[in-house]
């Protein structure tokens, strides 16, 4: 995250979202030569009723309490819809009322990684940084960006195979990084945040980009097309279950509509996983069994060494 965006975070969604609106948009002419995109801080002050001096001073941070009625008139010049309008009235919000940043270690509660395992159907526990912090076998089976330890949003900017397994993966990729700024809120100066926004704007173009853009889209359940080597073509429902007592965790969880194609190609892959799992498990018993044979033989040959005639 670029440093002039954690310390006027309120100014820098300004700025870009008025980027984003075509003068025709508002009822402006765009006739003539326009040195910036979008429109221009007069034409948003003029448009939302209040000095051009003022909104310099929103844009700038130098004025860090403007009143609801001047965030909604902002809001509708901006052509902001619902989540967009509420981060925006969050980012106005006094500091001092924020929530921490995230602690180094986060804990799923024992009864939620007691139910992933109850479930028929790839479900997981991430953080709002999109940490991996528990997952069920189905959903490892399902995309190795769902097993513990992976941070998603890294996976899916960086690691190629994201972009055959998502079949949208522009639309999901715009999609994902709108929800982790509704997850952040205003607290943009979060270290860990902070940390992998700088680190996905250096190694993948489309996420700066996205970034830029200031999008915000609060979690919700969605439809997800995934092409996995195994089974082929999934249509899947997503689900996003807040975890309730925890700061931002999410149950996620995805399901087939009952009686498609994609409902029994995803039974196979679970029948697949269990299949392999078995498999895994009796070739580890086999060698741990043969180690313990091997050791008891060394340990035989050593006893029947040592009780040898002494000469």
């Amino acid at each position: 995250m670029d440093t002039a965006d954690g310390r006027n975070a309120l100014g820098a969604f300004l700025r870009a979202r008025r980027e984003l609106v075509r003068p025709e948009e508002v009822g402006l002419p765009a006739a003539g030569l326009r040195r910036v995109p979008g429109l221009r801080r007069e034409e948003v002050a003029m448009l939302a009723g209040i000095s051009a001096d003022y909104y310099l001073r929103l844009e700038r941070g130098r004025d860090h309490n403007p009143s609801i009625q001047v965030l909604d008139a902002l809001a509708e010049v901006l052509r902001l819809d619902a989540d967009s309008a509420a981060h925006l009235v969050e980012l106005a919000r006094p500091k001092s009322r924020r929530r921490q940043p995230l602690p180094r270690t986060e804990r799923v509660p024992d009864g939620i990684a007691m139910l992933l395992d109850t479930f028929a159907v790839p479900a997981f526990v991430q953080n709002r940084c999109m940490d991996v912090l528990a997952a069920n076998r189905l959903a490892i089976a399902l995309s190795p960006h769902m097993a513990p330890g992976v941070n998603r949003l890294r996976a899916l900017f960086t690691d190629p195979l994201a972009r055959q397994l998502h079949m949208d993966w522009e639309q999901g990729t715009a999609g994902v990084v709108a929800q982790l700024r509704a997850a952040a809120g205003a607290d943009t100066e979060d270290p860990r945040l902070a940390q992998l926004v700088g680190e996905l704007s250096l190694k993948s173009e489309r996420f700066r980009r996205l970034w830029a853009r200031h999008d915000v889209r609060r979690w919700e359940g969605a439809t997800t097309r995934l092409r996995h080597p195994q089974v082929g073509e999934l249509h899947l429902r997503r689900e996003k279950l807040a975890v309730t007592g925890s700061d931002g965790l999410l149950l996620v969880v995805h399901h087939a509509e009952p009686g498609t194609p994609s409902a029994t190609a995803l039974a196979l892959l679970g029948s697949l996983s269990a299949t392999e799992r078995e498999t895994a498990e009796r070739e580890t018993a086999e060698r741990e069994a043969a180690e313990r044979d091997a050791a008891d033989g060394e340990a035989a040959e050593a006893a029947r060494l040592d009780d040898g005639p002494v000469h």
